[in-house]
């Protein structure tokens, strides 16, 4: 049984393409499934011509292929080997854990189904906030957008931001993880931001206070000691 909870524990946000997922899984579907011209779909989103909901619903409706087909692709992606310590770190400081993911359901429950059976409890407690997958006929996939079922001033496929307020009680700490330009409108709301890759680098140019990491590991030791230096 854990101790009363101190008050600052955060609750910690996470994307899941390219954070919790060692590569990005819609952009591996892409490249083997998809007619090329989803890269030209990519292109009007990088430029801020679409938001990102728009562009998975163009980019998957150029997808052809079977569900067997996805899973074994999908199944060949590596998680990162600092997910459950971090899940760990989470769970001695009593913060809670929030995936929020312009990513698809479908896909990160086949990946997370994967972890060992001894960290099923915690990955339970997991929440997740993300796109809708599922087969439809000849090959195709339907796509859905829950996380808000309106679209968000910035188009996001999922509006983390507007998830992170409403998984988080008022006066609570939020923590977001990520790595890619999909998260630069989370970091925005987060107390304490933790970045990599093409996220590092967003938050480099526009002045964003963040801890660069290279694992979620790096991130576990990170939570025990924002914790630790705030009771």
């Amino acid at each position: 049984m854990h101790s009363p909870l101190p008050r600052h524990v955060p609750a910690l946000f996470l994307d899941f393409d390219g954070t919790i997922s060692r590569v990005d899984v819609v952009d591996a579907i892409l490249d083997r499934y998809a007619d090329p011209l989803w890269t030209a779909v990519e292109e009007d989103w990088r430029a801020g011509r679409l938001g990102s909901r728009a562009c998975l619903a163009r980019q998957m409706a150029l997808v052809r292929a079977s569900p067997r087909q996805i899973d074994s692709l999908v199944d060949a992606i590596d998680i990162d080997e600092g997910f459950v310590p971090l899940l760990e770190a989470c769970d001695r400081a009593g913060a809670s854990v929030h995936i929020v993911s312009d990513g698809f359901d479908y896909c990160i429950r086949r990946i997370l189904a994967r972890l060992p059976p001894s960290s099923a409890g915690l990955v339970a407690r997991v929440t997740t906030c993300a796109s809708h997958l599922e087969p439809a006929a000849d090959g195709r996939w339907r796509t859905a957008y829950p996380f808000p079922d309106v679209t968000c001033e910035h188009g996001c496929a999922t509006c983390k931001p507007a998830m992170m307020r409403a998984l988080a009680p008022a006066g609570v700490s939020t923590i977001f993880v990520g790595d890619g330009l999909s998260d630069r409108h989370a970091v925005a709301e987060a107390t304490t931001v933790f970045a990599k890759a093409a996220l590092a680098a967003h938050c480099a140019t526009e002045g964003v206070v963040h801890t660069r990491f290279d694992s979620l590991a790096d991130v576990a030791v990170g939570i025990e000691e924002y914790v630790r230096v705030r009771v």
